[in-house]
C-alpha cells in the first residue's frame, strides 16, 4: 500500500526526508507513504480498532445499512457548463416549478447482489433546500420540473439503486439527480475514540471519506493540518473485515503559529480492494463519513 497526495514537489521532498529518518521497513497489511511502517503507538491503536470491529455487531449494523460512499448528487449526463458549475457550487438555485409531495412515504435501497433495504423518502422540498444554499446575485441554475424516479450510488454494500428526486434544470435534456433517502447513520462503535490531548504527529481524526476508486484498490480521504507542519500522512491497516485509516500530521513546528485548520486531499493505495470491509478511523474508532470537497462542482455522470 502506498500514499499519494496533491501537494507541491516542496511537500514530496519534505515526507521522502521524514520517512528516510523514520526508517523503511517491511510490513504487512500497513505502510506509510514512501513504504515505512507507522509508529508503534499508532500501529497498536490500529490494531485494536480492527480487533474490536471484526465480527462486532457494529460491523453487522454496518453491512445492513444503506451507506454512500459516493456524492448523492449527479449532474446532467452532458455535465454543468462554465457559470452554471458556479452556481451549482454555491447553492444558487431559482425554482419554475411545484414540487411534488411525498410525505409519509418510504422507498426502497436495492443492490445489485439482490439485498434491499426501505428508508423513508425525503419530500421534494426537502430534497431542493439541500441544493439551493443561496439566493444572493450571480449566475443561476433555474429549476423548472422535478419528479420521482431512481439514480444508481456506490454505497459501502456495492453500487445500489436508490429513489432519487429529478431535477429538470433549463438549458439541459437531462436532469439533475439527488437521492431521496438518507443514509441509515452510524452505528454505535464497539471501542470509545482517544482523546482530545492526543498528540496530532502520533494521530489524528480523518476530515471525512471521498472516494473509493472504481477497483476498490484505493481510498481518498482529507485529513486536516496547520499551517506550520509537512502536512497529513495517512497509513492504513487491513484485515479481513475492516481497513484501519491513521492520519498523523508531520513535521508539527514548535513556537508561535497561526491556528487555521486545513483540508488536504490523501489518497491511500491498499494491498487489495475494499469489497464489502468496513473503512475505519484509528483516532474515532468509527466508520469514516463520506464527505464531499468544498465548493466542488460535480462533472458529467
Amino acid at each position: 500500500m502506498r500514499t499519494d497526495r496533491t501537494r507541491t514537489a516542496r511537500l514530496l521532498l519534505v515526507l521522502a526526508l521524514t520517512l528516510t529518518a523514520a526508517g523503511a521497513a517491511a510490513g504487512c497489511g500497513s505502510a506509510e507513504a514512501g513504504g515505512s511502517e507507522p509508529d508503534p503507538p499508532t500501529q497498536d491503536r490500529a490494531r485494536q480498532v480492527a480487533d474490536a470491529w471484526d465480527g462486532s455487531r457494529a460491523a453487522a449494523q454496518w453491512h445492513e445499512g444503506y451507506h454512500p460512499v459516493e456524492a448523492v448528487v449527479q449532474p446532467p449526463p452532458e455535465g454543468l457548463r462554465g457559470d452554471d458549475r458556479r452556481a451549482y457550487a454555491t447553492g444558487n438555485f431559482e425554482l419554475r416549478a411545484p414540487l411534488p409531495s411525498a410525505q409519509g412515504k418510504s422507498g426502497r435501497v436495492t443492490w445489485k447482489d439482490g439485498g434491499s433495504l426501505t428508508r423513508p423518502l425525503m419530500a421534494a422540498d426537502r430534497v431542493y433546500r439541500t441544493l439551493d444554499r443561496d439566493s444572493g446575485p450571480g449566475p443561476r441554475l433555474t429549476v423548472t420540473r422535478a419528479a420521482l424516479g431512481n439514480m444508481t450510488v456506490l454505497t459501502a454494500r456495492g453500487p445500489a439503486t436508490v429513489p432519487a428526486w429529478l431535477f429538470t434544470l433549463e438549458g439541459y435534456a437531462g436532469p439533475l439527480k439527488r437521492a431521496a433517502v438518507s443514509d441509515s447513520g452510524l452505528p454505535t462503535p464497539p471501542i470509545k475514540p482517544l482523546g482530545q490531548d492526543m498528540p496530532q504527529d502520533v494521530l489524528a481524526p480523518l476530515g471525512g471519506l471521498m472516494t473509493v476508486a472504481r477497483d476498490g484498490r484505493s481510498v481518498t480521504v482529507v485529513a486536516h493540518h496547520g499551517s506550520c507542519d509537512d502536512g497529513p500522512v495517512v497509513t492504513a491497516l487491513e484485515t479481513n473485515g475492516s481497513v484501519v485509516l491513521s492520519a498523523a500530521v508531520a513535521g508539527i513546528e514548535d513556537g508561535p503559529c497561526t491556528s487555521d485548520l486545513r483540508g488536504e486531499k490523501v489518497t491511500v493505495e491498499l494491498d487489495r480492494p475494499v469489497g464489502d470491509r468496513v473503512v475505519l478511523d484509528a483516532f474515532t474508532g468509527r466508520p469514516v463519513p463520506y464527505t464531499g470537497w468544498p465548493g466542488a462542482a460535480p462533472g458529467p455522470s
